[in-house]
């Protein structure tokens, strides 16, 4: 029986090859149904209160949807730990003890910031306007949650919405191969990798970053579009994502764009070392234009539109969220807790060298196999030791802050497998582009 094709970004797949693409993502998501509640993180809740309020919440509605939410994850973690404590496990649940302590503890900050004044903006005023105007400044993610919020309520709405992020992210990584004439084989690999790697567990966190991840691979398939004939569709592609990450993270839109000029640049000056005298590929200005462009429109609209600068991001990490005076002399600080954070990261990171084994392979794939397109992959990946550089926090090093720097796995490590699935002759086709 012969297979149907259909065709996405100009590629053509057999309905097997979409049939497994469906079957890893359904599977990733069942898999989640273990922990519907328990992911929440502090930042959570102002992300839950920011899409309430979209939604037409008032500002205690929206407070009490973001507290409930978050503290009923805290009762789920705690509830969790106790069942496999070796002391506590026949123990009575903690789960209501910690809700309930946790709700009064949030209602306390939040009615006294609310007769203190503080009632403006779209979130709860769980904390003080200042750190909240870190968050406001971010609307992407609160938009997107909106309507499941909205229809399934807070607690399924935020599970269904990460769940719809995080396979997304592993289709992307599926179609970005493809792009670049992988086999399906390799592909689907690469949709796996992003699953079992930290990739799908942080991108079903209720927060940035699972959208980070699938806006940058997003820009990547651009990247291989435009290498694959079709620079309008990347240019596009490449734009978007651009766009799209300045209402999630602007600052990420500043490191994809300055990252994806600097593999334009490589690309460029390795083609014309190998060819003498040959001018730099079209699709390559295209890219490098829509990136820079990036990065300038990035820097004017931050600008325009009054966005937090580089110096209060610095206080709010010295000053643990601007609970303390703000420091005198941020920059030298920030630069003497930066050394001191790589060395230890990278003292923590050769214990366990899983991580920078799986960066050097994937480099090496990615790079060895797609020698041009390979380094747009890479350029993807630094935008996450960026993000990391920004804020050298040991509290989370090695997860959600540097997580985009996993996709240099996700993707080059099925490249390493391809000479095992793809023909000698078909190699020497796709290793040139």
């Amino acid at each position: 029986m012969r297979e149907r094709a259909f065709t996405v970004g100009g590629r053509a797949f057999t309905v097997r090859a979409r049939t497994w693409v469906v079957l890893l993502a359904v599977g990733f998501a069942l898999c989640q149904l273990t922990a519907v509640t328990g992911r929440a993180t502090p930042d959570t809740k102002n992300y839950v209160s920011y899409a309430l309020t979209l939604g037409g919440a008032g500002v205690r509605e929206s407070a009490a949807g973001a507290i409930d939410h978050y503290c009923g994850s805290r009762a789920a973690t705690a509830e969790r730990d106790r069942s496999v404590d070796v002391v506590r496990f026949r123990a009575p649940s903690p789960a209501g003890r910690v809700a309930e302590e946790c709700r009064r503890e949030l209602w306390r900050k939040v009615d006294r910031r609310l007769a203190a004044g503080q009632t403006g903006g779209p979130i709860a005023p769980f904390t003080s306007a200042r750190f909240l105007r870190i968050f406001e400044v971010r609307p992407g993610y609160p938009v997107f949650l909106t309507p499941f919020v909205t229809v399934f309520g807070v607690t399924w709405g935020v599970w269904l919405a990460s769940v719809l992020i995080a396979a997304a992210g592993g289709v992307l990584a599926f179609l970005v191969l493809r792009a670049v004439r992988a086999p399906v084989p390799v592909a689907l690999t690469g949709q796996a990798l992003y699953y079992v790697l930290p990739c799908g567990a942080t991108a079903m966190r209720p927060m940035t970053e699972g959208l980070l991840l699938a806006l940058t691979l997003a820009a990547l398939w651009g990247c291989a579009l435009a290498a694959r004939g079709r620079p309008r569709a990347g240019a596009l592609l490449v734009g978007g994502a651009s766009a799209a990450l300045f209402t999630v993270k602007h600052s990420q839109a500043l490191f994809l764009g300055v990252c994806l000029t600097g593999a334009c640049a490589v690309v460029a000056v390795r083609g014309a070392r190998r060819e003498s005298g040959a001018g730099v590929e079209p699709w390559v200005r295209v890219v490098g234009a829509v990136s820079v462009g990036a990065v300038v429109g990035t820097l004017l609209l931050a600008r325009l539109l009054r966005y937090p600068a580089a110096t209060e991001s610095l206080q709010d990490l010295l000053t643990d969220h601007f609970t303390r005076p703000d420091r005198a002399r941020p920059w030298p600080e920030f630069l003497h807790l930066e050394v001191d954070f790589w060395v230890e990261w990278g003292r923590r990171q050769l214990t366990q060298p899983l991580f920078l084994t799986a960066l050097a392979a994937g480099a090496w794939g990615a790079v060895r196999q797609r020698p041009v397109f390979g380094w747009f992959v890479v350029a993807g990946a630094c935008t996450g030791l960026l993000n990391q550089a920004g804020h050298p926090d040991i509290t989370i090093w090695g997860d959600r802050l540097i997580v985009v720097a996993w996709l240099l796995p996700v993707l080059g490590l099925p490249l390493l497998l391809e000479r095992l699935t793809a023909p000698r002759a078909s190699l020497d086709v796709v290793t040139a582009s």
